[in-house]
């Protein structure tokens, strides 16, 4: 399959009230295991690529290894293959563009683009954010490749989650995001069932869920209109934790 048809095939997954179900990969060994396993796609974890590596997360992984890391997952399994790619490892716009370029010029289709400023403090405003947003879907547009960018905002993380001005400031970004050409909206932090539900009837974007404490059911969440379900670093954590059990057995 073509990249612009994984590409494609990637963006028909999300359906509202019927979410695709991501279990997290962070290598192409996790990657292939995922696929074989039934996954109709594939997507990274940033925590958890990096701490398979050996690094903390928030950018530290060096981005040379990342594009390592995304093009041995792409070369191993024919699936859509996201990426997340945090806050892109750049605040100049020119970078941006190459950073991503690298990332399409490896058969990536889908990456997580996030609004914190990750080696800084807070969130971008939402004007930045969303031209930040534009810089990547016409940096894709230029390659050819209907990326499907998942707008990220952790202002649940900063805010807190229940909050109804958190919620506010969260619809605003997705309809600045939607404008900018993002494609879906990842709201991580919020595991309020109302005010899940008030986002995605307000939406125009596909809305991505992470798991976590709290976060209701599959079912429950397709019943409020979740698109896409995503297990983060809970994959590699509950591996490492298997591991870290059969090995001390084998000490036994």
């Amino acid at each position: 399959m073509k990249q612009s048809e994984k590409a494609t095939r990637f963006s028909e997954l999300h359906v509202k009230g019927k979410p695709i179900v991501l279990f997290n990969a962070w290598d192409a060994g996790s990657a292939k295991t995922i696929a074989a396993a039934g996954a109709k796609a594939i997507a990274t974890s940033s925590w958890s690529v990096a701490a398979a590596q050996g690094f903390e997360d928030g950018e530290d992984l060096p981005l040379d290894l990342v594009h390592q890391v995304a093009a041995r997952i792409t070369a191993t399994v024919d699936l859509p293959v996201s990426v997340d790619f945090e806050g892109g490892y750049s605040d100049d716009d020119a970078t941006l563009a190459a950073n991503i370029e690298r990332l399409l010029d490896i058969g990536i289709v889908g990456i997580n683009f996030e609004d914190r400023v990750v080696k800084g403090s807070g969130l971008y405003d939402i004007d930045r954010q969303a031209r930040r947003i534009a810089v990547i879907r016409k940096t894709a547009e230029q390659k050819g490749v209907p990326l499907f960018i998942n707008a990220r905002t952790d202002v649940f993380f900063v805010q807190g989650d229940g909050s109804a001005a958190a919620t506010r400031e969260a619809i605003e970004r997705g309809k600045a995001y939607a404008a900018a050409g993002a494609s879906g909206l990842f709201i991580p932090g919020l595991t309020t069932d109302t005010l899940i539900a008030q986002v995605c009837e307000t939406s125009t974007l596909p809305v991505n869920a992470m798991m976590m404490e709290g976060l209701p059911s599959h079912d429950r969440l397709a019943e409020l209109g979740i698109a896409r379900i995503s297990y983060g670093s809970l994959s590699y954590a509950q591996a490492m934790k298997t591991l870290a059990h059969e090995a001390k057995n084998a000490r036994v």
